[in-house]
């Protein structure tokens, strides 16, 4: 199959249209079974009714894992707003609406997201032992949910034509929905301050929870990030939100 030029790059894959297709092709150092457990996620979202690119076939490409699925036209609302920042409030509340529907789905099948973080917050080698101690004493704290988390929700993950449509379900799990409000609000801080406060007040509105309750979960997300290599974050700035658990402490 004849890839050309891939129209997108994350940090577990590259998307390319071949045929009027998307087919997302993954890194060959990721486990093998990568493609295989997103596309279940992204097919059991859909049959809860959440509008989600239909899958069309797991399959490798020149050894790599891949999947193919529907092309969504459209464009984000991350470039929407960009264009336009006065509508900033306007897609940000449209976002949170999305997100509260996915938060509203039981996700029996999926990976816990207190292993997911487990496995992270141990593979993270910016963590001291003592550090990797505390973070997962304070997980083990944590309330266990089930609720569907998507572990990238972002409005770069949002395509906007007739509908909203969510893509990238890699990350997805079954866990604490203040959990994946934070990890939001820790990737909007990584670009701007303005976006990702607006963000956490309008969710805090929308939600009855308080910035305090969704805070609760900042360590632990910061910790597991550092696990993920992100070239274009700033480890230090997630240590330091580490470091705020012992000075709690």
């Amino acid at each position: 199959m004849e890839l050309g030029h891939p129209i997108a790059a994350g940090n577990t894959a590259k998307v390319y249209i071949v045929q009027d297709k998307i087919v997302k092709v993954f890194r060959e150092d990721l486990p093998e079974g990568t493609s295989f457990y997103e596309a279940e996620k992204q097919r059991y979202a859909l049959s809860k009714g959440l509008p989600v690119p239909k899958v069309i076939e797991v399959t490798k490409i020149d050894g790599r894992q891949a999947i193919m699925m529907e092309k969504i036209s459209g464009r984000t609302l991350g470039e929407l707003l960009l264009e336009n920042r006065n509508l900033a409030q306007h897609y940000m509340e449209m976002s949170i609406d999305i997100q509260q529907r996915i938060h509203q789905i039981s996700a029996d099948s999926f990976e816990p997201m207190t292993e997911k973080l487990t496995r992270q917050i141990g593979a993270a080698e910016r963590l001291s032992q003592s550090q990797k101690t505390a973070l997962l004493l304070k997980l083990s704290e944590m309330p266990v949910k089930k609720q569907l988390c998507h572990g990238d929700f972002h409005l770069f993950n949002l395509i906007m034509d007739d509908q909203v449509t969510i893509i990238d379900w890699v990350d997805a799990s079954a866990g604490d929905s203040r959990a994946d409000v934070y990890r939001t609000y820790l990737l909007y801080t990584q670009f701007s301050s303005e976006l990702a406060e607006l963000y956490l007040q309008l969710y805090c509105i929308k939600s009855g929870l308080s910035k305090d309750e969704i805070m609760e979960w900042a360590p632990i997300i910061a910790g597991a990030r550092l696990s993920e290599g992100v070239l274009s974050e700033d480890s230090d700035r997630l240590l330091e939100i580490v470091d705020k658990l012992s000075l709690r402490g």
